[in-house]
């Protein structure tokens, strides 16, 4: 199966799905990751670039696609659906993760609307959280106990942004932790990630 990831930035996706990312490369399937941005006004748009592409190979993702939209700047638009429509067709994914539409950050309230055009034919797609989402209400998690030192390992990649979670003496990383040991309390495991469904095709 081919795996489709949307993130708005660098270190989103990690963040929000790459524990299931990684448990899907690990069992043979094809993941690939598609970012809007370079993450420009949070860092050195080249050094976030390399930071991407280094995490995306601890999570065993196959390639990823560039929006190369300005940070803060990732639009609402039909041209933005057209070139995620043109992703889709080159990955071929069942399965497409993007960031939740309920967020305090324009980017990911537009990438995840414009995704909801361009993904319509799909019949797997999942809103992952951040922590500028705000709302989230989700109703399926899966269990990451099992890959959330590569989890990590893939958000640690992003060392420009490790740091950088307006919150004193918190790392990214301790957040993540954190979020994952939360959502795996509500899904009555050790750790997961959690994620509201737009549509879930379960084959038995």
């Amino acid at each position: 199966m081919n795996i489709l990831a949307l993130g708005a930035h660098p270190d989103d996706i990690e963040y929000g799905c790459g524990g299931m990312l990684a448990k899907y490369a690990q069992r043979g399937h094809a993941v690939y990751l598609f970012v809007a941005s370079d993450g420009a006004l949070g860092g050195d748009s080249e050094v976030r670039r390399r930071e991407q592409k280094e995490a995306a190979r601890i999570l065993g993702v196959r390639e990823v696609f560039w929006g190369d939209y300005r940070d803060t700047e990732v639009p609402l638009s039909r041209e933005l659906i057209v070139r995620l429509e043109a992703v889709i067709r080159k990955a071929d994914p069942r399965m497409i993760f993007v960031n939740s539409p309920e967020d305090t950050h324009q980017d990911h309230r537009n990438l995840a609307q414009c995704a909801l055009s361009a993904t319509r034919y799909v019949p797997n797609l999942l809103f992952f959280e951040v922590p500028s989402t705000v709302n989230f209400t989700p109703n399926c998690a899966t269990d990451i106990a099992d890959v959330l030192v590569t989890k990590l390992a893939g958000l640690e990649a992003h060392q420009s942004q490790v740091t950088k979670t307006n919150i004193e003496d918190l790392t990214i990383l301790e957040l993540a932790r954190s979020c994952a040991n939360f959502r795996g309390i509500q899904a009555r495991v050790k750790y997961a990630e959690a994620f509201q469904s737009v549509r879930l095709l379960l084959n038995l």
